[in-house]
């Protein structure tokens, strides 16, 4: 084990309805966010109480992040579906010196501090990516039973030719054979803690010599770790899709009607408020059902944003819009190129 759950987990509140003890057994699934991603992660929580509403499930929140809005919107939510929901502040300050990119923060680390918190706690947990919507029953997932030797239950990525690439590129030839989208992960945790998975992904991802080869950083890193450990399950149970492609004149078929999970990849998020898009349907139907309905979808800050915010306007023929956006994200780039002239002027 590698995190020691004693020095990263700060604080701990427990969010639960007033409801008496039942004998089901509860199906943990845990998110871990920062706080640009909590809208999403209410949202995802929403729809899976929705489709489930019979099920007895325990949701877990790693976050660096958490104010009392935030604390007044998931008790609603708890109140609301009758769910029971746990929220951990996470403090790791070695985290934020791993490999991160405009998309992914160091909180993408977090799926490894809950995988070591809740080794010797439970057999199972569902570890779910905020991005991810609910379209279906969970019923079938809960039965999954792992034998010996697997660590994990995943769905591929793409096909068998990027998976031959990401195997020449990572150098492991097991990867040609399947290669995982590690936004879904049904974990078996005590084969996680006899391999020790947490200290063998830490120790390459701070290897100078291969981080490098990590495009996709803990993403590649659990692909070579767990090589010929997993199950393979059918595509429906992380159905990816990027608001993106609209920006393209390529044509996408509806979700199957058996699509457990929508995974909304790429920078652009449902929840911001330029993905207009029939795809964005199944999140915007799960808000108006949470405590989030009246919220308002979040507006572009970051510079990338900016511009696939800007892009998406021209798209919709919202011309105006777009100019002020291309506008604020040229200065933002100007900004920025001005500080870097200065401190080489300076140095």
């Amino acid at each position: 084990m590698y995190f020691d759950k004693h020095k990263v987990i700060t604080q701990k509140l427990c969010l639960t309805p007033n409801l008496h003890a039942d004998c089901h057994p509860k199906f943990h699934i845990a998110y871990g966010v920062d706080k640009n991603f909590l809208y999403g992660c209410g949202i995802s929580i929403t729809s899976i109480a929705l489709h489930n509403i019979n099920n007895n499930h325990c949701f877990h929140i790693f976050t660096d992040y958490f104010d009392h809005e935030q604390e007044t919107l998931f008790d609603t939510l708890t109140q609301q579906y009758k769910i029971e929901i746990n929220i951990y502040l996470v403090n790791d300050q070695s985290l934020k010196s791993l490999p991160s990119t405009k998309n992914w923060s160091y909180a993408t680390y977090f799926r490894f501090i809950i995988a070591d918190y809740f080794s010797n706690k439970l057999d199972k947990i569902l570890y779910l990516d905020a991005d991810i919507i609910c379209n279906n029953s969970l019923d079938r997932l809960q039965n999954i039973h792992f034998n010996n030797n697997e660590i994990a239950a995943v769905v591929t990525e793409k096909d068998e030719k990027w998976w031959q690439k990401r195997a020449s590129e990572l150098e492991v030839e097991n990867i040609s054979q399947g290669y995982f989208n590690a936004g879904f992960l049904f974990i078996n945790l005590n084969r996680w803690a006899e391999e020790d998975i947490s200290t063998q992904a830490m120790r390459l991802l701070k290897n100078n010599a291969l981080k490098n080869k990590f495009s996709f950083l803990d993403q590649d890193v659990l692909n070579i770790l767990l090589a010929n450990k997993i199950i393979y399950l059918a595509k429906k149970y992380n159905t990816q899709y990027s608001i993106n492609y609209g920006l393209k004149s390529v044509k996408h078929a509806a979700f199957a009607i058996d699509t457990i999970f929508i995974h909304y990849i790429g920078p652009t998020k449902p929840w911001h408020e330029w993905a207009i898009s029939p795809f964005s349907q199944p999140f915007i139907k799960a808000k108006n059902a949470s405590p989030w309905q009246n919220k308002p979808l979040l507006k572009a800050e970051s510079i990338h944003l900016l511009r696939y915010c800007a892009k998406h306007k021209f798209k919709q023929r919202k011309y105006h819009e777009g100019l002020k956006n291309y506008t604020h994200y040229y200065l933002a780039k100007f900004k920025i190129l001005f500080k870097r002239v200065k401190g080489l002027c300076l140095s």
